[in-house]
């Protein structure tokens, strides 16, 4: 058994900010659970999507593709279950595999979960309270609260599990996405407390795109009476409107990721007694980031930090050195990559990303990447955010507004004039002056144009 290849337990919720995480300096909450696999392991501060949307995000981090390859642009698209994954690549090397949670990427018989021995998945978004799931036999309901559920069924197959076998479990929680309903028994935590305001909370948009400014993501205005569960006291100006909103907003999203927290912890402890965690390999992600009243906002979709950025965490005992932190940028098409290689599988040679398996293991491979390609699609759908793509530099950032659907599903084809942003993240870590127009970054825009159309050539989108 000490030659085992190692397990893997990818656990993924979404919407989890990094910034509602302990191990990542929340000023918010504290994640306990999760910061133990962060200080048992490696935590990474830079790994961003490439698509700040659920069913996009989701089909780049199982086919290491991104959307323009694999065809999951919009939320409205699905994955075909023909495609090639990395859990189908493990299950046919000898790995048993299970898919328990969110799916969201199409729930027909060509786009049902693919390569698991076991899948059980709630339909669409999935319900918080006594879930149904849709399982290849059929759909159940199961009582209870959504990530004590899912987390009850993965250890259940891995009681299930063949001892002699390598295993990989998908553990996806629906949690914390919007509506933000908490575990009953959550419901009055963080009731004594106010939740700490962002630096941003008031950010006026003055020097930056018509995008920013006409989103529909605004904790003040834009928050629905289902989000929030209550109407506001009578009488507040729009200042207390918004705080209120945002109180109310925060404090049902961190009941959500406390709950996670506690079953993260579940897991752990399960491998702690079946005596296999110093051989499984425990990733704990979202699928993109999220805005926490950064901006004024809530949502994401958006190329700015907040909800470009993943939280990254993982822990190996056989294979990585406890209290690490990892600097260099990390993607979710590198995902596939990764787990792949720390199965002795060879990926196939379309996928896109680049196994992380050498910054885990502390080293940093000569050339790695110091630049990455971003691009959203759903012009003006829900929450009116403009279609865009650019790139981030360790540096900078360059975000292009093409005002367009270029032929998107699911969005209007009201065209908006094309604009640019540029931040200089030394200098702005809060993207909030664009200095696109400034003459004394017109050297770097230059750069940054040319190494965009670099990676747009090397992914092979060519918009």
């Amino acid at each position: 058994m000490s030659n085992q290849r190692p397990n893997i337990v990818f656990i993924m919720s979404d919407d989890h900010a990094s910034q509602a995480m302990s191990c990542y300096g929340s000023r918010i909450n504290k994640t306990p659970n999760i910061d133990r696999i962060a200080s048992e392991g490696m935590r990474f501060d830079h790994t961003y999507c490439t698509n700040a949307i659920c069913t996009p995000s989701r089909a780049t981090i199982l086919t290491g593709l991104y959307n323009h390859a694999n065809g999951v642009r919009t939320l409205d698209d699905e994955l075909p279950n023909t495609m090639t994954t990395f859990p189908k690549l493990m299950r046919e090397d000898g790995y048993q595999t299970a898919m328990i949670g969110k799916w969201h990427l199409g729930h027909s018989e060509s786009s049902n979960p693919a390569g698991f021995d076991f899948w059980s998945v709630v339909p669409g978004q999935g319900e918080y309270i006594d879930p149904q799931f849709i399982e290849a036999d059929g759909v159940k309901t199961y009582p209870g609260y959504v990530t004590d559920v899912i987390t009850d069924m993965s250890i259940d197959w891995l009681e299930q599990r063949d001892r002699d076998k390598p295993f990989l479990l998908l553990c996806h929680h629906k949690a914390p996405h919007r509506p933000w309903v908490p575990n009953p028994k959550d419901q009055h935590l963080y009731d004594d407390i106010d939740i700490p305001e962002p630096e941003t909370f008031y950010d006026d948009y003055a020097t930056r795109s018509r995008a920013a400014r006409e989103a529909k993501m605004r904790v003040d205005r834009d928050l629905t009476f289902t989000d929030l569960k209550a109407h506001p006291p009578e009488g507040l100006s729009e200042l207390e409107l918004k705080r209120w909103n945002y109180q109310r907003y925060m404090k049902d999203y961190l009941r959500c990721i406390h709950s996670i927290d506690e079953n993260v912890g579940r897991l752990l402890d399960y491998l702690d007694e079946q005596e296999v965690a110093d051989n499984t390999i425990v990733v704990y992600t979202s699928d993109q980031g999220f805005f926490l009243g950064e901006h004024g906002w809530y949502d994401k979709r958006f190329m700015y930090e907040e909800s470009l950025r993943m939280p990254f965490v993982v822990r190996y005992p056989n294979g990585i050195k406890p209290g690490t932190v990892c600097d260099a940028m990390a993607l979710n098409v590198d995902f596939a990559q990764t787990f792949l290689a720390y199965a002795g599988i060879d990926s196939p040679k379309e996928m896109q990303g680049v196994s992380l398996k050498p910054l885990l293991e502390g080293g940093r491979p000569e050339g790695w990447r110091t630049s990455m390609y971003y691009r959203y699609w759903m012009h003006l759908s829900e929450h009116n955010v403009c279609a865009h793509y650019g790139i981030r530099t360790e540096k900078h950032k360059l975000i292009y507004y093409y005002g367009e659907a270029l032929g998107t599903t699911g969005s209007t084809n009201e065209s908006w004039e094309p604009e640019w942003e540029l931040f200089d993240l030394e200098k702005d870590p809060y993207e909030l002056n664009n200095v696109y127009c400034d003459p004394a970054y017109a050297d770097t825009v230059l750069a940054l144009k040319l190494e965009l159309a670099r990676l747009q050539h090397e992914t092979g989108d060519n918009p």
